[in-house]
């Protein structure tokens, strides 16, 4: 009788175990079901959050209001934030938690001169020659925050080991905030970083951008009369010039990848005065860091031999740099099930009106606005031809990092087009930034429930980085260009 008993409990505590470990998974599955609701029920509130900073575009270095309700709402939240890191008024970071894993989620926040825009589907300004986010960062920043916050309430509802970080970096277009954190050290510890961008459709990003440099060459001359005595000036803006004509005989014999683009935004007063200070800015990109820098030496080469020609001298002034972003394949294989997961965006009837009238504007078919409702296929990794460049390329270095992209614009959109700030301060972008958000949650769960997926890889990250590899920031020690977005 009593060996029937032990045998009767030990067959009871078997499958009580076994219902447990099916309630255990039942529950972790219920637990990403009940935080991704959160964010749906959160909708009103991050629609409301992205539009107070799309009414409020500020330019790089000068997110003071921006940066400010991302934090607040961190704070609200539970976070802690250290304010003004690494010389950046604007920049912060944001902490939940304690322990390992520790990740980090970018937040940008900046907008870019010359872009205001309403939220019509044809060009409206709301003020002319105003600012706007033409590159969604109000998004960006805001879908951050939202995934953030979702995170750390999953953390804390099971009281979970890990730290979420929020690393709200200012100054993208142009000022790169993110090299000068990563120069800092503010990076060191955490074991991956997540990045999104509001793109016109849902998928992982696979190429790896361009490095790039950002140079201002400034002129000086003398000043004369330019009609009475010419012959005593020496104008700075032939410099300028004259170094504008060799860069562009030089593009016959640079590699088809790279990217050489300029604007003088000084070049003198007025005609009759020859001009004794002149400057132009100048991006150069390439997809390697090695040829950039051959190409940034022949550039300041040809700017001297401008400034001989002059007779004037010549000053080259790093505004700043980004490396090429490292691919992790691990990661993207992880965001590319959760992005499948969350699905794409769905328009309702008005947003579908404005979305048509976009398209139709573009000249492009109805059939484009499918790409929104679609998560594209985790394609093949690609080298890089040519492109755009961001400051997530100092952190991929420093830290594995991902990137992918939902649909906060409409498909067919230019890049930094009054189209993306028309859609990006509607619905559309908060339906965008909350799908970003839930991905954020949904890839957080998986690296904090399962450490082997970081070592992965972490493991691939050294293995593409190199044993020998040394992160020299491009620009050098030159403190931030605070200033760089104000006009002299």
């Amino acid at each position: 009788m009593k060996k029937i008993l032990v045998i009767s409990v030990y067959l009871f505590l078997l499958i009580s175990g076994s219902y447990a470990q099916k309630g255990k998974r039942k529950d972790a599955a219920l637990n990403r079901d009940v935080f991704t609701a959160y964010l749906d029920s959160a909708f009103g509130t991050y629609d409301r959050l992205q539009k107070l900073i799309w009414n409020h575009p500020e330019l790089g270095f000068l997110e003071v209001k921006s940066s400010g309700l991302l934090q607040a709402h961190l704070k609200e939240h539970g976070f802690t934030v250290e304010a003004g890191v690494a010389g950046i008024p604007t920049a912060f970071v944001a902490t939940f938690g304690s322990g390992s894993p520790v990740i980090g989620i970018l937040a940008e926040f900046d907008a870019l001169p010359g872009m205001s825009q309403d939220t019509v589907p044809y060009r409206k300004p709301l003020t002319e020659g105003g600012s706007g986010h033409a590159c969604g960062h109000h998004a960006f920043g805001t879908g951050a925050v939202a995934g953030a916050v979702a995170v750390s309430r999953w953390l804390a509802a099971g009281r979970r080991s890990g730290t979420i970080k929020v690393f709200g970096t200012p100054a993208e277009e142009g000022g790169g905030g993110k090299v000068y954190m990563v120069r800092e050290g503010l990076f060191r510890g955490v074991d991956v970083v997540l990045d999104w961008h509001p793109a016109g459709r849902n998928g992982v990003s696979v190429d790896t951008g361009t490095a790039i440099e950002m140079i201002d060459y400034v002129f000086t001359g003398v000043p004369a009369h330019a009609a009475g005595n010419p012959d005593r000036g020496r104008s700075a803006l032939d410099g300028v010039e004259a170094l504008n004509y060799m860069v562009n005989l030089m593009r016959e014999h640079v590699p088809a990848s790279s990217r050489i683009h300029y604007v003088i935004p000084e070049g003198g007063e007025a005609p009759n005065v020859v001009p004794d200070h002149a400057r132009v800015s100048y991006y150069i990109r390439s997809p390697k860091r090695e040829i950039l820098k051959d190409l940034v030496e022949w550039i300041g080469q040809a700017a001297e031999g401008a400034a001989k020609g002059t007779q004037t001298s010549v000053k080259a002034e790093i505004v700043s740099g980004f490396y090429e972003k490292l691919y992790n394949r691990r990661l993207a294989e992880l965001v590319q099930r959760n992005l499948e997961t969350v699905g794409g965006v769905n328009y309702d009837a008005r947003e579908r009106a404005f979305a048509e009238a976009i398209v139709k504007g573009l000249g492009n078919s109805d059939t484009t606005l499918n790409q929104a409702e679609k998560t594209a296929p985790l394609a093949p990794e690609r080298p890089s031809a040519g492109g755009g460049s961001s400051d997530v390329g100092d952190v991929s270095w420093n830290v594995p990092t991902v990137s992918f992209g939902t649909a906060v614009f409409i498909p067919g959109s230019a890049g930094h087009s009054w189209q993306n700030v028309a859609a990006g301060g509607t619905t559309i972008g908060t339906k965008g930034l909350i799908n970003a958000a839930k991905v954020f949650l949904l890839t957080a769960i998986d690296l904090y429930s399962d450490p082997g997926l970081v070592a992965e890889a972490r493991a691939e990250f050294e293995e593409r980085r190199g044993a020998d590899f040394q992160y020299v920031p491009l620009p050098g020690n030159r403190p931030p260009a605070l200033d760089y977005r104000v006009k002299k």
